[in-house]
Formats: C-alpha cells, structure tokens, sequence
C-alpha cells in the first residue's frame, strides 16, 4: 500500500469513527443492539489502526534515511508490535537473528528517490552488512513493484560479484542510465521515485545491537 493510499486509509477511518461518536452524543435514543454492536466494531477497529500506526512510529528507528525496527520477530511480541512490524514491513518477518530489515525512500538529506538524479550508496571498506548468510538490496517503484530494465536486474548482494574500489570500498550506482564502466555495480532505477529495500540474512552481532548503521543513499551530481 503507497503512502498516498494508506493517507487515505486513516483519513477515512477517522472520518467514519468521528461520525460514530458524534452520532451517539447527538442522538442516544437512537442506540440499539445491533447499531450498537456495529459501532463497536468501527470504533474498535479504528482504535487498534491508529494504536498499530503510533506503535510503528515509535519503535521505527530512522538512521541516514533508513528505517528498520529492532526486535521485530522476537518471541513473546504482542499482536500489537507483530502488526506495527508488519505494517513497516509488509510480507513475512522473521526472528532478528535470522533476518533484519531496512527500507527509505528519500535520500541522506531527506529527499524523494527518483530516477531523475543519480544516486551512490557508498560502503566504507569493511562496511558492507557484515552477515553469515547473505545480504541484499532490492529496488522497487513507487508502488512497490520490480523496475523493469534492460539488464533484468532487481537487487545486488554479496552474492553479486560487485567490484570493490582500490581501498576495499564498494560503490552501488543507483540511477536510470548505466553508468559507464561501472555496470558491474548498478542497480538500475526508473524515471520516477522509486524505493529500496535492504535485508540481511544471519545477521551478525554489529546489526543485532545497532552498532552497526546503513550508509546513506548520496546524491551524485
């Protein structure tokens, strides 16, 4: 679900909830059991989205443009946090120790992908997601769908034969063009915003407690 659609989404259950509530002040003779069992439902479910979305914002940790939740997965979570997680992370989530998550779709200095400009997420030496499994990145547009492109390429990980600088950094070219000579590295965008993806599989201590931070997503001129 875009962000445009879930804005519409609360706003209509807001409006739905604040016409049941202002129903039963101005008219409570009307209240019957069944007009009473349906607005209970409203109410109710209006109450567990708006609960689910403050969770999301809280437990939400936010670092160079990326969003992750710690602890997502952890047995014992409650359906609350378990909905919070899931409403970041749409689809199955695992335990962390088997897998964490990040997705942005803005840049370091906040501002929307798009395949307009062209972008550099830039790993230190040593800095890929250190990992026992693997890691990845995925592209996706602004609808959360694969970018079709000329390479059918979808996503790089460690398994994707990047080719690192001469000090050991590794650069992933993020833009519409191939960028010349560096292909080997580039994921390619679409014309439009677009949104990343990025998960680790087994992820080792450093991610686990945080130590360890996403790059942000640069700007190239």
């Amino acid at each position: 679900m875009s962000g445009r659609v879930y804005a519409y989404y609360m706003t209509l259950i807001a409006a739905v909830c604040g016409w049941v509530v202002i129903r039963r002040f101005a008219s409570p003779a009307s209240l019957t059991l069944p007009s009473a069992l349906v607005d209970g439902f409203f109410i109710g479910f209006g109450l567990a989205v708006v609960t689910i979305e403050i969770i999301a914002r809280v437990k939400a940790a936010r670092i160079n443009g990326w969003i992750t939740i710690f602890g997502c997965g952890d047995p014992g979570n409650g359906m609350f946090l378990r909905a919070a997680c899931a409403r970041i992370f749409p689809g199955p989530v695992n335990s962390p120790q088997e897998a964490m998550y990040w997705k942005t779709q803005v840049d370091g200095a906040g501002r929307m992908l798009s395949g307009e400009y062209n972008y550099v997420l830039h790993f230190p030496p040593d800095g890929l997601p250190p990992v026992d499994a693997f890691w990845s990145l995925t592209m996706a547009d602004a609808k959360e769908r694969f970018v079709e492109n000329p390479i059918n390429r979808y996503c790089v990980s460690n398994q994707s034969g990047l080719v690192p600088n001469a000090d050991g950094s590794v650069d992933v070219y993020l833009q519409n063009a191939a960028p010349a000579g560096r292909e080997s590295n580039w994921l390619p965008a679409p014309a439009g915003k677009f949104r990343l993806w990025l998960r680790a599989y087994m992820p080792c201590a450093a991610i686990l407690d945080g130590t360890y931070t996403v790059p942000p997503v640069v700007e190239v001129k």
